[in-house]
């Protein structure tokens, strides 16, 4: 299988380590809602999306992402948790944005398709805003380092973050939040 594991030094895809950031509060096996935090766990992929108007389709099950498009992640919502259209009254993470954050994002399976409400909402894969800036919980990479990712997972490949990163974490760290060096 096609897994990516993460690691104290970038995340594992074949035999390449990618740097990577992670959560602005590393990892954890209790995650919840807005904590900041990465989840332990083996996480399926079960999606990507692109923005169309800026990448060729990636993998031939990559889905567009339109301007409408987004995702919740308010516990109120019925829909908690899962892809939408914009007109929402409850808070939710709009997929189609001016920056380059979320022209490509692979969906794991964290929470998901039912949703446990205040447990976490979507942990994507997806570009970093900067090398050391962390994320809300997601795993982020360099926009071409996501792109040999997406090429490289089949549907149903994992992202692992294993437990033991929970109790040797180095991030945040004084050097800058999550993975900086390869």
């Amino acid at each position: 299988m096609k897994d990516l594991i993460l690691t104290p030094t970038g995340l594992r895809v074949g035999n390449n380590v990618f740097p990577c950031t992670v959560g602005k509060n590393g990892v954890s096996n209790l995650k919840r809602e807005g904590d900041g935090k990465s989840p332990v766990g083996k996480h399926e992929i079960v999606g990507i999306l692109y923005r169309p108007d800026r990448l060729a389709r990636p993998r031939r099950w990559a889905l567009p992402i339109r301007p409408r498009d987004i995702w919740s992640d308010d516990i109120e919502d019925p829909n908690y948790n899962l892809m939408g259209t914009s007109t929402s009254l409850f808070k939710h993470e709009r997929l189609f944005r001016s920056d380059t954050l979320y022209d490509l994002l692979i969906i794991t399976n964290w929470n998901w398709p039912y949703a446990v409400k205040g447990r976490g909402s979507a942990i994507f894969i997806h570009s970093w805003r900067k090398k050391v800036c962390p994320t809300e919980g997601c795993i982020a990479l360099s926009k071409n380092n996501l792109l040999r990712v997406a090429k490289f997972i089949d549907f149903g490949s994992r992202l692992i973050i294993p437990e033991t990163l929970n109790a040797h974490q180095r991030w945040p760290s004084r050097l800058g939040y999550g993975l900086l060096q390869n």
